[in-house]
């Protein structure tokens, strides 16, 4: 009996903790994305659905669809990027395995924001990368830049959890289907690719997730022309002081990560199930 009392009490701080500072200011964002602005411009709760409305007025819109597609393009890069590198390391890393990964993780410990300002400095019409080409090229304000600072800020995300399922594959698996005569490309395709999705499936998600609502890559890197939702979320907390609707946003925004995270876990789930089948 102790022991039954121990573990409820040994999780109560952290479920005070996500009570406190994430369902509380959930439903306190649910509660405001319903409400209006009085005649002073203030946000005050009521009955207002209109503000969902808006969310897909033709205004708005294309925003939201930017922010999905440089997502997705950020995703797919960082996959086409991630996966050999993660090979490389799981596979041929030998000692150096630790090593590689540090490397792989090493900006990970300066701030987000310092890092895309570098980016600003490297791709600005006078800067590094110009400099070196010797050309007069504008990167910066273009939607290349945007979705190549999103891969620079998450590439990690993609690239942990597939050498995490490369590392834990057995070896055997691949010399088996070299053995019956497989090409490189089969055996990867029917050996080391089915073996290695889930940690594929695990890097998207925690690449789109985030990439979907970040504002810091468009907002330095871009200009209007590449806002994303999180930049339209901002501006309305922050420029146009309407946060009805931002709130109304973000709620929108939520909602659409969700079924994208109710589908990986249940992709998840299945996944577990046929191994304990197996």
């Amino acid at each position: 009996m102790r022991r039954r009392d121990f573990y409820p009490r040994f999780l109560l701080p952290g479920g005070v903790w996500l009570v406190l500072f994430f369902a509380i200011p959930l439903g306190i964002t649910v509660a405001l994305s319903f409400g209006s602005n009085d005649e002073l411009g203030n946000a005050v709760y009521g009955w207002n659905p209109q503000n969902y409305a808006d969310v897909f007025d033709p205004l708005f819109l294309p925003v939201l669809l930017r922010s999905v597609g440089f997502a997705f393009g950020c995703g797919l890069l960082c996959l086409l990027i991630g996966y050999p590198v993660a090979y490389y390391i799981a596979r041929y890393g030998g000692r150096r395995k630790h090593v590689l990964i540090g490397l792989v993780v090493l900006p990970f410990f300066i701030n987000y924001l310092v890092r895309t300002y570098a980016w600003v400095a490297i791709l600005s019409d006078e800067g590094l990368l110009n400099g070196v080409l010797g050309t007069n090229i504008q990167f910066l304000n273009t939607p290349v830049a945007v979705i190549g600072g999103l891969v620079y800020g998450y590439l990690a995300f993609m690239i942990l959890p597939i050498y995490a399922s490369l590392d834990r594959m057995d070896p055997a698996l691949i010399e088996a289907g070299k053995d019956l005569y497989g090409t490189p490309f089969q055996t990867f395709r029917y050996v080391t690719w089915p073996a290695t999705f889930q940690g594929v499936l695990a890097g998207a998600v925690l690449v789109f997730l985030p990439a979907v609502g970040d504002f810091i890559s468009a907002e330095l890197l871009g200009g209007t022309e590449t806002y994303m939702v999180g930049n339209l979320i901002q501006q309305q907390f922050y420029g146009a002081d309407n946060w009805p609707f931002g709130a109304a946003l973000t709620i929108v925004m939520m909602i659409f990560l969700m079924f994208f995270m109710v589908f990986y876990l249940r992709s998840a789930a299945k996944a577990a199930k046929a191994e304990a089948v197996a």
